[in-house]
């Protein structure tokens, strides 16, 4: 089992959120961590310092030499492919070949002012954008239309240090969208915040069939899956210090998915209810899909994902807790990787 770092942050301290994602790369890189994935996120709290992968993934490229850089994720239909190849072309050339880019189809219709027209059928805009990115990666020339309407031939530049590109897909859990990872021959980057265990047990098996079908060695078939993390020597007081936090990240987030779906914002129901249910939901969610706690009262889970398949756990560690006790927190997880290794 390999271990990440995953980062996510709420709120609007962008320097702090910084300061706390270099001085957590540097950790990851000296300790033998896989790799550090930050995410796209716009014109909302929730995820607020990371509008853009490739710029954060730069900076960390830039103080490390040995960790994976990755995305996670870029939404492609809100950008042109040839931006995402020429971003990710100077992110492996800074990191000498170490980038990596999980794609997502995107859902949230406010992020979907940068590309309007790509909303109503965004899986499909992400499928066509991959091929181009893909394209593009390999040096091949894609068609764009120019100012007077005539067609021009592009290539993009910088040349990257990859021949291929690494690609996961972002599943939040439709067993189409691991399947078509899976004949895409791409990793799934994916989670457990509304997907059962079963569910993933299940989606793992398509997306482990697709791949097979399509002829893609096993080599290929990866999976990461994102847990909101915090270790301490002792299991109650990691519960106790990520228990505000992660209750405010939550409610952030139901405020977020508000956007999409208005009856489910945290206005909508009464202050009271809605602190009882985080309560209850921070105390089922940490305890059974989260690495919070001591090494030994996490590497159960550890190991659960481990006999399902996962190869990788992408440890989402900025969810509010104090940057100082966050970095203090990586040195009893990377006693748990250590301990993992050979899952």
């Amino acid at each position: 089992m390999r271990f990440s770092l995953f980062f996510f942050a709420n709120g609007d301290d962008a320097a702090e959120q910084y300061r706390l994602l270099l001085e957590a790369a540097r950790f990851a890189d000296a300790e033998g961590f896989s790799a550090v994935w930050t995410p796209e996120r716009h014109f909302h709290d929730f995820g607020a310092p990371f509008p853009n992968p490739a710029v954060t993934g730069a900076a960390v490229a830039a103080v490390t030499s040995r960790v994976d850089v990755r995305a996670g994720s870029v939404v492609l239909p809100l950008h042109d492919p040839l931006r995402v190849a020429e971003e990710w072309a100077v992110v492996d050339q800074i990191s000498g070949g170490r980038a990596g880019v999980a794609i997502a189809s995107g859902w949230n219709p406010q992020d979907f002012v940068l590309a309007p027209g790509n909303y109503a059928d965004n899986k499909r805009a992400m499928r066509e954008g991959m091929a181009e990115l893909r394209a593009l990666w390999a040096g091949e020339a894609v068609e764009r239309q120019g100012p007077r309407g005539e067609a021009r031939r592009i290539r993009t530049h910088p040349r990257p240090r990859q021949e291929h590109i690494p690609l996961w897909i972002t599943a939040a859990g439709s067993e189409e969208t691991f399947t078509w990872a899976g004949r895409e021959g791409c990793g799934v980057l994916t989670h457990l915040l509304g997907q059962s265990w079963e569910r993933l047990e299940d989606n793992l098996v398509a997306y482990s069939e697709a791949l097979e079908a399509a002829g893609h060695g096993v080599e290929q078939e990866r999976v990461s899956v994102m847990l909101h993390t915090l270790l301490a020597a002792d299991q109650t007081e990691a519960m106790a210090t990520a228990r505000g936090p992660l209750t405010e990240y939550m409610r952030s987030s139901m405020s977020l998915f508000g956007l999409k779906s208005p009856e489910s914002a945290p206005g909508r129901v009464a202050p009271e209810a809605l602190a009882e249910l985080l309560d209850h939901a921070y105390e089922e969610y940490a305890r059974t899909r989260c690495l919070i706690g001591s090494a030994d009262s996490c590497l159960p889970l550890v190991e659960s994902l481990a006999e399902l398949g996962v190869d990788e756990i992408a440890c989402l560690v900025d969810f509010g807790v104090g940057t100082d006790q966050v970095l203090d927190g990586l040195k009893t997880l990377s006693r748990l990787r250590e301990r993992c290794a050979d899952l």
